[in-house]
């Protein structure tokens, strides 16, 4: 069949993964609101095109804390890529390169930070930290990644305990025994969510920074007071997220959100967004709201199931397309 928009890929996804995978992959929290309402939201939103604009020429390239990217879509850290294609985020950091984009590698990756240095080097990649009990992991993990050559560390903040997703309470589900956390093995006996430190607060931004020199983003910033104080911690961008639906139910859609983070950053650090992007249009509804770029995260993963690293890199082109186009179109 024709790939001809992201859906297809999700339909693809939906037919031929194995059903404890597929949901894992699409479960939220609860009722599973939030997680509806990230792709509702931007059915609400209407443009205002402009004509006769000379839309021959243009450019959809963009930069992040200063490094340039093809057009202004990235890879949002997700878990567990090896569920939905053999070679895990390896593909996803090769189709990243291949698309000059940004990859945000995940703590709780299927392969390790070097495996996925390796597979594309020279490429730009951020990495993402949750914060553990164990703090010693959490800084061995931030001074690998530093070493290995990430250019930024995103700290997720919206989990200090995992939102109940109810398909995968029902499925009982677990990683295969043939998979691994890989960058947490030997830190732990075994490995569950629960090991995550609920304590974390706004101080341990100035911990993470005595840490590293890389540029701290935070992800699972919702409203503009959370807002005001990333930016009064010295972080350099925030990712306005509500983990895709996947904490808590009854959160706004990040869309929704966006608008206030963004008034109230005024611009002293850059505002990303993901949850719900599903077409080039919403990646332009994004920008438009005060999004510098935004990421996707269970796309990169329908396009890992359809034909891995091919797969991935053929949604983005048709999120880059179409991103292109509606620019033309809106003027």
């Amino acid at each position: 069949m024709a790939m001809v928009c992201v859906s297809d890929f999700e339909a693809y996804a939906k037919k031929y993964l194995p059903k404890i995978a597929w949901d894992f992959f699409a479960a939220g929290a609860d009722d599973c609101s939030t997680r509806d309402e990230n792709i509702l939201a931007y059915k609400r939103i209407r443009f205002r095109p402009r004509m006769l604009r000379d839309v021959s020429m243009m450019d959809i390239r963009t930069k992040l804390l200063g490094t340039e990217i093809s057009f202004p879509v990235g890879i949002a850290p997700t878990g567990f890529h090896q569920l939905a294609w053999p070679d895990g985020e390896k593909s996803t950091a090769r189709a990243a390169k291949a698309m000059n984009t940004c990859y945000i590698a995940s703590t709780y990756s299927t392969c390790t930070l070097e495996e996925i240095s390796a597979a594309a080097p020279g490429s730009l990649r951020w990495f993402q930290l949750y914060i553990h009990r164990n703090r010693a992991v959490s800084q061995q993990l931030v001074q690998r990644a530093e070493a290995l050559g990430f250019q930024g560390l995103v700290l997720t903040a919206d989990l200090p305990y995992t939102g109940k997703r109810r398909d995968d309470v029902r499925n009982g589900f677990r990683l295969p025994p043939h998979m691994k956390l890989k960058n947490l093995e030997g830190a732990f006996e075994v490995c569950k969510m629960s090991l995550l430190d609920p304590s974390v607060t706004w101080n341990d931004i100035y911990w993470l920074r005595s840490l590293t020199h890389l540029p701290i983003i935070i992800k699972g910033i919702l409203t503009k007071e959370d807002a005001e104080l990333a930016v009064r911690h010295g972080v350099q961008g925030i990712i306005v997220s509500n983990h895709g639906g996947r904490q808590l139910d009854g959160g706004p859609a990040t869309i929704d959100a966006l608008v206030e983070v963004a008034e109230a950053v005024q611009g002293r650090v850059e505002v990303y967004l993901d949850g719900g992007i599903r077409k080039g249009s919403d990646v332009l509804k994004a920008l438009a709201l005060g999004a510098k770029c935004v990421f996707i995260g269970r796309p990169a993963l329908w396009g890992l199931a359809y034909k891995g690293e091919e797969g991935l890199q053929d949604v983005l082109k048709i999120l880059q397309d179409e991103f292109r186009l509606s620019m033309a179109l809106a003027g």
